[in-house]
């Protein structure tokens, strides 16, 4: 879902910049410009898929960070000097939309099944723990700064991707928009290589068969792009992985496997108090959450 997030926001970043682009195939058949865009994003980022050798895919992602800074330092020339300020006033505190920020704050932080993959294909091993920190460090402040930023150069009218409030007629924004392309492209395969992983060991045991490797690949991210086309809401699909599927994989799961590993389970302490309650947090996370994002997709459906 994350992946398929990636595409959406090529899509709506893309028709953004050429608007009213239309691909005709055919007399009588045509293809509206966000959906063509997310088709041809697809075919650019396929052979990132087909690679098998992770370190090729650090060196791409390595991009992916450089383009990150760059969208940063956009955002902040665009409010300072391209004549947006950061003078708006929204709501401070929306408590309405406090499940679907709890959802896409716990989609920000639910990396974990790359960090095994990250793991393996080290050359110094040791140095794991530490490229977490930095790791985990490095992404609070940039999605705090861009939040801060966010708020206070176009307050409530803020949209679900502050590339789409940018003036496209700017230097600075058509920069940040074009590194914000460059983002999805360079981190899509490191993505989505967990479950590439998991599909070829179930799969293709002996992993020889290149040809069938190559085919559940291109399966996999062509998924992805089905479902981008059917529902292209960027926040709301962002929103319901948050909480659907990272809560539950990256908080509840966790937490009840310690428990069980830990040989705590069933005592009574300080330890198994404050776990219980993060299972029961996560649990209401995943319980509003879902249930928000889930409205707000069936009325992007059917307009009410």
């Amino acid at each position: 879902m994350a992946a398929t997030g990636f595409m959406i926001l090529e899509g709506d970043n893309l028709s953004n910049i050429f608007p009213g682009v239309v691909c005709q195939i055919g007399e009588y058949f045509s293809i509206g410009g966000k959906q063509s865009f997310v088709i041809m994003v697809s075919l650019i980022i396929l052979p990132t898929v087909w690679l098998k050798d992770l370190s090729l895919l650090s060196v791409i992602s390595g991009g992916g960070v450089l383009a990150t800074l760059i969208l940063l330092c956009s955002i902040f020339w665009n409010g300072a000097f391209d004549g947006i300020g950061f003078h708006e006033k929204g709501t401070l505190v929306n408590w309405k939309g406090i499940p679907t920020a709890i959802s896409l704050f716990s989609l920000s932080y639910c990396a974990h099944p790359v960090f095994s993959p990250i793991y393996t294909s080290m050359s110094n091993r040791k140095q794991y723990s530490k490229v977490m920190i930095v790791s985990f460090f490095s992404c609070t402040v940039f999605y705090a700064l861009v939040a801060i930023l966010g708020y206070l150069m176009f307050g409530s009218k803020v949209l679900s991707q502050i590339t789409l409030n940018l003036p496209v007629n700017k230097i600075s924004s058509k920069v940040a928009i074009y590194t914000t392309l460059v983002n999805p492209i360079a981190k899509y395969a490191l993505l989505i290589m967990p479950t590439v992983n998991a599909l070829e060991d179930k799969l293709i045991p002996n992993r020889t068969q290149r040809s069938f490797s190559i085919f559940i690949r291109s399966c996999l991210v062509f998924s992805t792009v089905i479902v981008a086309l059917a529902m292209p809401f960027f926040g709301e699909v962002m929103s319901l992985s948050g909480a659907f599927v990272s809560v539950t994989s990256s908080i509840v799961l966790p937490c009840l496997c310690f428990l069980k590993i830990s040989g705590i389970y069933g005592r009574f302490g300080l330890e198994q108090l404050l776990i219980g309650g993060i299972v029961l947090v996560g649990i209401l996370s995943v319980l509003t959450g879902t249930y928000t994002s889930s409205v707000e997709i069936v009325r992007h459906y059917y307009h009410f």
